[in-house]
């Protein structure tokens, strides 16, 4: 009789103990029940295979479907753990780059030093175009002297910004000797003003205007190749009161002046006993130019009042306002019409005042007088009080821009700036270029236009380096090849014809061609408008989603990780702890 396997280690110790009768009983009654129980499984079997739905299977097939949803958690679960560390590894790598990033940045490596024999090339200015020039040119091919009375690069477009406190105006500012420490060889700078440029001679002529002065005040650095990109002044057309009265936005100062008189305006307005009059005029802020920079201030200080100034000061609630001046039908006349409207109708929501046709005709110290232009041509005077006015329009010529022209006759006819042909030489000169908002080449006078005029010639100047190398080597060759004779004088051809293949792709450099990327402006209340190039065509926008895209780009065209590090920690702080109203 078979023996269930489950018993045999029972019996087995029976059978050890010594009582086999009462193990044979213990066999015989397990194998029955164990007999009997294997029957009624057979039995139970088959009636439950049989029975349409029976309770067992619900609970089978409820625990199978219960199986799918816990494979596809688990491999969810999967997936996440793999982005999880995709993204860990990523942000690791993003912090090792930065980290050599700014390795590099704060240590600077031997520089070559200055080679007499080369020839020495002077750049005015370290506005956008020299800073492209320096950025972009190989300073090992010649002897390279910057002179600048202000010794950092500005990145203008973010300047209204640091009017309000958005943004500190250090986060915006890069040292020149930064840049320059960083070239492969020696760049000299001085900080000076120059004076005069004295074409004939090849010099030009320099001041000590710092607050600090040695025992050399002014001296001359002569040149071989002189690059002008000094920029332009603020223009006021002739009109009284203006430069006396009246801020610019044009400088860090002009920020910081203008930051300090609108919490001057604020405090004053909340003075004991003033008057509702006089109260009203110095919360008027005026700004005249309707172009993207008097826009954007415009926008920035309404943002500053909402967000800010009326929950610390709200008193001024009833009587702040801004208005907008603006000569021309409309604002922002380089952005397509759809944006113009888009933008008028948000200053509209913001309750920002725009006067278009309006033409400012003389400042005091407490009034505008305008001159308005009606719908049927008539003209209109009308008087506006402010506390602050900011004139954010016009360019004009520097003293050293006008002294140069009137040396050179080709420059008699050119009145807004320095005119130059299309390698931007300077017409009527062979060793003189000009870049940025002083010289004239039929573009807008933009930092768009400075920066790709810089890189042009920063190109043009490597390409006459390699050139002068070519043909020096070629007229060396050429002295061998008369000495030479038999297999040798065949390999000097060789090089020659190789060297005059280089020659033919180095002379290859076509003229200036400015490419147009695009327009920007933020107009306030988290919103910009966009007019991007795109393809053949130009693609507006206006919103939100423009106003991220406007911070992603103008962070993206800060000169160093520094800049761009700093005004991302300026937008974070001014967002959660709100704009600085103190004054100073």
């Amino acid at each position: 009789m078979a023996t269930n396997p489950a018993v045999r280690p029972l019996l087995r110790l029976i059978h050890q103990r010594g009582a086999p009768e009462f193990a044979i009983t213990a066999r015989r009654t397990l194998t029955t029940r164990s007999t009997a129980l294997h029957q009624s499984r057979a039995r139970i079997r088959p009636s439950i295979l049989q029975c349409p739905e029976s309770s067992l299977q619900q609970s089978f097939r409820r625990s199978y479907a219960d199986t799918k949803p816990q494979k596809y958690f688990r491999r969810s679960r999967v997936t996440l753990r793999w982005v999880w560390r995709a993204v860990y590894l990523g942000a690791i790598g993003s912090v090792g780059y930065l980290g050599y990033t700014i390795y590099l940045l704060r240590t600077p490596s031997e520089q070559l030093e200055a080679d007499p024999a080369k020839k020495t090339l002077v750049i005015l200015g370290t506005g956008w175009g020299a800073v492209s020039l320096l950025k972009n040119l190989d300073t090992e091919n010649y002897n390279v002297i910057v002179i600048s009375p202000r010794n950092y690069f500005l990145f203008t477009p973010l300047l209204p910004s640091c009017t309000t406190g958005t943004i500190e105006h250090r986060s915006i500012m890069e040292p020149i000797r930064n840049i320059l420490r960083h070239k492969q060889a020696t760049v000299k700078y001085y900080e000076a003003e120059a004076t005069k440029v004295d074409y004939a001679k090849k010099v030009v002529y320099i001041n000590d205007e710092s607050e600090i002065k040695g025992d050399v005040m002014s001296t001359e650095v002569p040149f071989d190749m002189l690059v002008v990109g000094v920029g332009a002044e603020n223009a006021t057309f002739g009109i009284p009161g203006v430069r006396e009265h009246s801020c610019f936005l044009k400088e860090v100062g002009d920020a910081q002046q203008i930051r300090k008189r609108i919490m001057d305006c604020v405090e004053t307005a909340s003075f004991k006993d003033q008057s509702p009059e006089e109260r009203k005029r110095l919360l008027h802020m005026v700004v005249v130019g309707g172009g993207p920079t008097g826009v954007e201030f415009a926008g920035e200080l309404q943002d500053f009042f909402e967000q800010d100034l009326k929950k610390w000061v709200p008193e001024i609630v009833d009587n702040f306002h801004v208005t907008l001046v603006e000569a021309l039908p409309n604002v922002l006349p380089m952005f397509s019409k759809q944006l113009i409207d888009y933008t008028e109708k948000s200053f509209k929501e913001e309750s920002i005042t725009i006067r278009t046709k309006t033409m400012v005709k003389n400042v005091t110290d407490k009034t505008i007088e305008a001159e308005y232009t009606k719908p049927d041509g008539t003209k209109e005077k009308e008087i506006m009080p402010y506390g602050l006015l900011v004139w954010a329009t016009g360019n004009a010529l520097r003293p050293v821009v006008k002294d140069l022209m009137s040396q050179i006759p080709a420059q008699k006819d050119s009145r807004r700036g320095l005119a130059v042909n299309e390698y931007l030489v300077v017409n009527g000169t062979e060793n003189v270029w000009a870049v940025g908002d002083c010289a004239i080449a039929n573009y807008a006078p933009t930092a768009q236009v400075a920066s790709q005029e810089g890189a042009f010639l920063a190109r043009l100047f490597n390409s006459l380096a390699k050139t002068d190398t070519i043909n020096k080597e070629l007229a060396s060759l050429s002295e061998a090849q008369a000495k030479a004779a038999g297999d040798q004088r065949t390999q000097i051809f060789d090089q020659i014809k190789t060297l005059q293949k280089s020659l033919r792709r180095v002379k290859q450099i076509g003229p200036f061609e400015y490419s147009h990327q695009g327009s920007l402006a933020y107009i306030g209340h988290d919103k910009a408008v966009a007019d991007i190039s795109w393809l053949s065509g130009n693609f507006a926008s206006g919103g939100t989603i423009t106003y991220w895209f406007w911070k992603s780009a103008y962070v993206n065209m800060c000169f160093s990780w520094r800049n761009r590090l700093l005004v991302c920690v300026d937008w974070v702080k001014s967002s959660l702890f709100g704009r600085d109203v103190s004054r100073e």
